[in-house]
């Protein structure tokens, strides 16, 4: 049992011969009895603030878990959107390369036509060339043969002039 104001004022000490004097013990006493009670009251003030401040203290670490979570949450968030992106670039590129390889397949096919054209066209020239040749021969020959005939038909015309003159 701890000793209260209430206790010390209601002390009673018995008395013996020769014994203290009892007005001053009674000042005494309550003196202590008003030290205690003050001493009770400033410690019943520390507790309540102790009390406010363990609450403000509780406020504060929830705060902070809360803050905490919202980082860490954030923080995934975060991972995720760079996974996503990540994920989004290499969607792109594999687009982009699949593309480029269409584009490349396209081109090579239309060079290996543009190839097979100009065969074509150099077996055409070619073959236009020959015929061109036979026909500028042919024509050479009929020409050959045209100025025979009019070698022949002028030495034709010739004799007939010198029999006409003489």
């Amino acid at each position: 049992m701890g000793i209260t104001p209430l206790v010390v004022q209601q002390k009673e000490f018995t008395t013996r011969f020769r014994g203290f004097d009892v007005q001053e013990v009674d000042i005494f006493l309550e003196d202590i009895t008003t030290e205690l009670a003050n001493l009770n009251n400033a410690i019943q003030t520390i507790k309540e603030k102790n009390h406010l401040l363990n609450l403000e203290n509780q406020g504060y670490k929830k705060r902070e878990s809360s803050m905490k979570n919202a980082m860490i949450q954030s923080q995934k968030v975060l991972d995720q959107m760079k996974a996503n992106a990540q994920k989004s670039s290499q969607v792109i590129i594999a687009n982009a390369e699949v593309q480029a390889e269409k584009m490349l397949n396209r081109a090579h096919k239309r060079l290996s036509q543009l190839h097979s054209d100009i065969i074509e066209l150099k077996r055409q020239r070619i073959q236009l060339e020959m015929q061109i040749s036979a026909v500028l021969d042919s024509h050479s020959k009929m020409l050959e043969m045209t100025k025979e005939e009019n070698k022949a038909a002028d030495e034709t015309d010739s004799t007939i002039k010198f029999i006409k003159r003489a």
